[in-house]
């Protein structure tokens, strides 16, 4: 018989009998059975099987994205497995609500027993953040000692591996830099939109001027504060500007890159940019998320523990609302936003470029093809 085809049971199938078995309490080995370190077991066990699924999909997507062509089909994929990592990520975040029906009296009756063992020392997650692309100059790390020395010889090296490999944030970098379009027949997309970014300045200015409703002073401020933001535009889309701002570590991702994104976000409505857009739009969600996520810890273990140590040694708490402001990666994406100008103020596509981001249907009449 073939066995792609041979019968199969439930239980067998998926293991019950280790993954039910695999919840041992240390409070109940030391004759101390505390009820609520079950629960303290099984959310963390369900966290680390989250984490094997997003390695899972943050693989197969960065594949896909190294290819020299991503095809439409191939980039439907990749969206829906980054929008599979985003429902996770909320997954996680719910499951803290339900750590919380433990008490923080609930939890002291087994906390002792679990020295010297952390959710620092989960090498899924560390895995998780290499792979995204989380830079290293970024990292918070404890007792002065590097993450890595919390693992394995042999799951050191894979994270020197892959910290030397490209990430999904190099993986879409460099997709994005094969962005065509920017330049196309007679038009040049950086030179409109700069000129188009000017007259929505020059339109706030004369608005703010005009403004019967704001005293001198405050006209002022606001004027200060366009002038800045003047001087942003004019820093970011400078080349040698932008070099200057990732050189301060202002600013992550590539000019070339930047401008692809930039004109993927102004022109989302194009049917050819949709994914593409929902791509990057991933990217800040799969971010936020994360962030979410450490923040709601960092608020658990302040109601649980409050000023004491983790059990790892950190500082707990401090430890890890620093991670939540330090810890971003796609950082450069959300803050393209700082450069969106209106729909109405949008350049318009020359009428073959535009034509090239539809999507166009042909069908055969009278023996030839017509669109």
């Amino acid at each position: 018989m073939d066995k792609r085809f041979a019968s199969v049971h439930y239980a067998h199938y998926l293991q019950l009998d280790k993954i039910l078995n695999a919840q041992h309490l240390r409070s109940g080995e030391v004759g101390e059975p505390a009820h609520d370190e079950l629960l303290f077991i099984i959310v963390h066990q369900v966290y680390e099987l989250w984490f094997k699924q997003i390695i899972h999909d943050l693989e197969s997507i960065m594949e896909i994205l190294r290819r020299p062509i991503v095809s439409e089909e191939a980039l439907g994929r990749v969206v829906s497995r980054l929008r599979r990592i985003e429902v996770i990520l909320d997954l996680m975040i719910s499951q803290i609500t339900l750590l919380e029906t433990m008490t923080a009296l609930d939890f002291l009756e087994f906390r002792n027993y679990l020295l010297p063992a952390s959710g620092f020392q989960s090498f899924q997650f560390r895995k998780i953040e290499v792979l995204l692309g989380l830079d290293p100059s970024q990292r918070i790390t404890y007792q002065g000692k590097d993450y890595k020395e919390s693992f394995t010889e042999e799951q050191q090296q894979e994270l020197r591996r892959l910290e030397q490999s490209p990430s999904l944030w190099d993986c879409v970098e460099r997709w994005l830099e094969r962005t065509p379009f920017l330049e196309f027949a007679d038009f040049r997309f950086l030179q409109a939109y700069k000129e188009a970014a000017k007259r929505m300045i020059e339109e706030e200015r004369e608005a703010i001027l005009q403004a019967s409703a704001i005293d001198e002073e405050q006209k002022q401020i606001r004027l200060q504060m366009l002038e800045q933001m003047e001087q942003y535009f004019s820093l970011v889309l400078s080349e040698e500007g932008h070099r200057r701002m990732v050189e301060q570590g202002r600013w992550r991702l590539s000019y070339k890159a930047t401008l692809a994104a930039l004109f993927i976000h102004l022109y989302r409505d194009e049917p050819m940019l949709q994914m593409p857009y929902r791509l990057l739009a991933s990217l800040v969600e799969i971010d936020e998320r994360l962030t979410l996520w450490r923040y709601r810890h960092a608020q658990m273990v302040r109601r649980m523990i409050g000023k004491k140590i983790g059990t790892g040694g950190s500082s707990g708490y401090d430890y890890l609302i620093q991670t939540v402001e330090r810890h971003t990666i796609f950082l450069d994406f959300a803050n393209l936003t700082t450069l969106m100008i209106p729909r109405s103020a949008l350049p318009p596509l020359p009428p073959a470029l535009k034509k090239a981001l539809n999507y166009h249907f042909y069908a055969i009449k009278d023996g030839g093809v017509s669109a």
